[in-house]
This record gives C-alpha cells, sequence and structure tokens, in this order.
C-alpha cells in the first residue's frame, strides 16, 4: 500500500512538472529591445500630450543623431483630447497607412476621465485598448505600450480650472492603476513597456524635498519641455536603445601610444612633444535638444546616461593640456581628468555639439510647422467622428445633424492637406540628413603648463 502511495506520488510529481515546464515554454517575454534598420517606420499614438510634439521630437533627435546612417520613419499620431475609441476611428489612415514596425501607445489620461476610479470607465478603455492591441497586431506591428503619466494633483490645485477635490486627490492613483494594467498585458503578450509615470513622479517627489512648488507639468496634466525630456529618456532607456556614443581609450608608453575606441575609428595617432594627436570617424552624434529642454537633460542626467562621448588617456605628462576638435579649442584641462575620463558630450564647444544642435533646430522647425499641421487635420477628424458617432445614436437630434454637416465641409481635402503637410515635413527632413553624417575630426591635445 504505502509502495503504490508512493509511485502514485512520483506520478503526480511528474505529471505537475511536466504541466509546468509545458507552461513555463508557453510563455511570452516582454520586448527587451528595439531591432531597427534602414527605412523602419515606428508610430507614437497618443492623445494631446503626443500631439505636444515634445517627447517625439527629442526621440527624434536621438534616432537622428545616434542612427545617421539609417532612414526611419517617424510618425507622431497624437490627437488633443483622445481616448483609446479615438485612436480606432482614425487607425487606418493615422496609423496602419505608414507600415510601421513598432507603435508607441500613450492613451489613457483621458480615458479616466478625471474622476476617481470608476470601473465601468475603466473597461470601456480595456475593450477599446484590447482592441487596438489586436489591430496593431494585425498589421504586422509591435504595440509598445507606455503607461499614462503623472496627475499633478499640487500643481493642478494651483491652477484657477476648478476640479472636484476628491478627483483632484485621486486621479493619479487612477492612472498608475491604467499603467499596471498595461504592464501585465505588455508581459502577458510579449509587448514592449515604457514607464513614464514612474520617472516623472519620481524626480517631482526628489524635487520637492528642496523645493516645496516644483512642478513638471504646470497645468497638471501636460508636461512642460523637461517633462517631456523625462518621458523621452524612459522610452529610450526602457526601449533597450544604445546609450554610448563613443568611448576613446589611449595608453601612452615607451613603444608610442596605442588606442582603443568604440562607437568610431581613431586613425592618424602620433606622440607630439607636448601630447599627442589624431584623427577621428564617429559612427554618431551626441543626442542635443534645444534650450527649453535643457532643465530635463540635468534632471535626468541624459548625457551621462545615454549619450555618453568620453575619451580618457593614460599616460600623460602631469601638467595641464589644451584640448582642440578641427582647430576649435574645447577647453584646457588638467592630465588627471584625463585619466578619469573626460565626457564631451554636453560640451557645446565641440563641433560635435553643435552640428547636433543644428539637427535638433532643424528638427524644432519641423514639429512646429508641418508636423503640427498634420496633426491638426487629425484633430478636425477626431471632433467629426465623435459627433458622427454622437448624431447615429440620436438620428432625430437636428442640432447634432447641423453639427455634423458642418465638421464634414471642415474636412473636405483633408487627404491633400495631410498628404502636403508629410511631404513638407519630409523636405525638412532631407534637410537633417544633409546634416548629420559625423565627419572626421582633428583632435589635438596639447601641453599649455
Amino acid at each position: 500500500m504505502v509502495r503504490s502511495l508512493v509511485r502514485i506520488g512520483s506520478l503526480v510529481g511528474l505529471l505537475l512538472a511536466f504541466a509546468l515546464a509545458v507552461r513555463a515554454d508557453d510563455l511570452k517575454a516582454p520586448l527587451g529591445k528595439v531591432e531597427l534598420a534602414d527605412g523602419d517606420s515606428i508610430v507614437f499614438l497618443g492623445d494631446s500630450i503626443t500631439h505636444q510634439r515634445l517627447y517625439t521630437q527629442y526621440v527624434e533627435d536621438y534616432f537622428y543623431t545616434r542612427f545617421p546612417q539609417q532612414r526611419l520613419k517617424l510618425h507622431n499620431a497624437g490627437v488633443g483630447g483622445a481616448q483609446a475609441w479615438d485612436a480606432l476611428q482614425r487607425f487606418d489612415a493615422d496609423v496602419a497607412a505608414y507600415k510601421p514596425k513598432y507603435v508607441t501607445i500613450l492613451l489613457g489620461m483621458n480615458d479616466g476621465r478625471y474622476q476617481p476610479f470608476n470601473q465601468e470607465i475603466f473597461d470601456t478603455y480595456r475593450t477599446d485598448m484590447t482592441e487596438l492591441l489586436e489591430r496593431i497586431k494585425g498589421i504586422g506591428a509591435t504595440p509598445i505600450l507606455m503607461t499614462p503619466t503623472m496627475f499633478d494633483s499640487r500643481a493642478a490645485r494651483a491652477t484657477n480650472r476648478e476640479r472636484p477635490a476628491e478627483s483632484t486627490q485621486l486621479y493619479n492613483s487612477v492612472l498608475t492603476y491604467y499603467g499596471t494594467w498595461l504592464r501585465e498585458i505588455a508581459v502577458e503578450n510579449g509587448h514592449g513597456f515604457v514607464d513614464m509615470w514612474g520617472p516623472l513622479n519620481n524626480i517631482t517627489l526628489d524635487e520637492r524635498k528642496s523645493d516645496p512648488a516644483f512642478t513638471l507639468i504646470k497645468d497638471a496634466v501636460h508636461p512642460d519641455a523637461p517633462g517631456q525630456v523625462v518621458m523621452a529618456t524612459a522610452l529610450v532607456g526602457d526601449a533597450g536603445l544604445p546609450r554610448l556614443v563613443s568611448r576613446i581609450t589611449i595608453n601612452i608608453n615607451k613603444n608610442g601610444p596605442k588606442a582603443n575606441a568604440k562607437g568610431g575609428t581613431v586613425s592618424d595617432l602620433v606622440e607630439t612633444d607636448d601630447g599627442i594627436e589624431f584623427t577621428w570617424q564617429a559612427n554618431s552624434l551626441p543626442w542635443v535638444l534645444p534650450e527649453e529642454a535643457q532643465l530635463g537633460v540635468k534632471l535626468t542626467r541624459l548625457g551621462h546616461r545615454l549619450s555618453q562621448e568620453s575619451l580618457e588617456i593614460h599616460g600623460l605628462e602631469p601638467g595641464r593640456y589644451m584640448l582642440t576638435i578641427d582647430d576649435q579649442e574645447v577647453g584646457r584641462f588638467p592630465a588627471s581628468r584625463f585619466e578619469r575620463h573626460l565626457e564631451l558630450q554636453a560640451n557645446a564647444k565641440t563641433p560635435q555639439y553643435a552640428q547636433a544642435l543644428e539637427v535638433a533646430t532643424l528638427n524644432k522647425q519641423r514639429n512646429e510647422g508641418p508636423v503640427s499641421e498634420l496633426r491638426n487635420e487629425w484633430r478636425k477628424f477626431q471632433q467629426y467622428a465623435r459627433v458622427k458617432r454622437d448624431a447615429a445614436a440620436n438620428p432625430d437630434n437636428a442640432q447634432a445633424k447641423e453639427q455634423l454637416d458642418k465638421l464634414e465641409a471642415e474636412i473636405a481635402g483633408m487627404d491633400e492637406r495631410v498628404a502636403a503637410a508629410n511631404a513638407a515635413a519630409r523636405e525638412i527632413e532631407d534637410q537633417i540628413f544633409a546634416i548629420n553624417q559625423p565627419p572626421t575630426r582633428k583632435y589635438v591635445l596639447k601641453r599649455v603648463r
């Protein structure tokens, strides 16, 4: 009897182990790294926070400078006020038409309707988001789910806009509930995932320890430029994109200088009577953002974390050295500074910084011009789609019918205007790719005392 029970127990154990093994084989891993090739397309789908064209602009700056040899297709598909349902209405023409490899999704801020958690409202969001994910997978693209951003209740109380006290106090927690659900969906289905909520809240909390009035979101909902840098760095970091721009390491000994480099090629390295010189062909440029974004660059340590451009030299004679790049003096440093490694990515005196800033300036023009025009066309369409839905639900409502007719007239010719805006955006992008190629640069390190 005992032997039989032992055999039965062993059999049950084997069956359980087999079942667990089978289930483990069925588990999917969330996307760990975005893989891109020349010609690949990325669509940034979202609401007004995407419509702001800031975090998307900064991520575009990253791609233009980090992958100058790849002509990626980057499309902003944000519309102010959008909920997941709205994204479904414009999906074919505003997402699928761009044949994306990846679609980032930033929706939820409006879906929660700025009130304490409501199960029925969440169920609507979940239903529409689930359908949206199926549509994205149906066109062969990989979804990258992004949590709703932070609702700043302190900033909300400081504005003149009246909100119910309970909604103001609780809405940020509603958004983290939505984001947690998105994370579970990403993990279970093997999608990409980016935490936008955490970094914005964590930086705000940390800064308020010294400045209680600090905010990245003055109107409580839409992050300002520094907050949008937080979002851009979260996307780049969580998407597993390359962090290093370059690392040049040079060792000087009795046999002469030797170089080891990542992110480019060192050539013509020679030791001179008072230093060294070499030529450098970089593969990319540093990630440089416009002036209004610089607080965000500082708060996120963007350069050190995601754009490091370092120069490390061992064996220099003690003293102070002047570094020039293409005959442009970029600074004077003690030999010990090069022993630890000198980071150049934030040095505005370097030619590569100036080149990357020119790229960012052009891309800002692209976003404030034709991309803005494009997104405003889709804002009109969104209003039309909503009124059309309401008119269908209330066929006897003459006012709704009149409003629908008016909006139909406004969106007439939209396809041609969208095409024109896309063409104008591409023209500016052509200019970007004419100036974003890293040239060979001459580095000279000379002892000055």
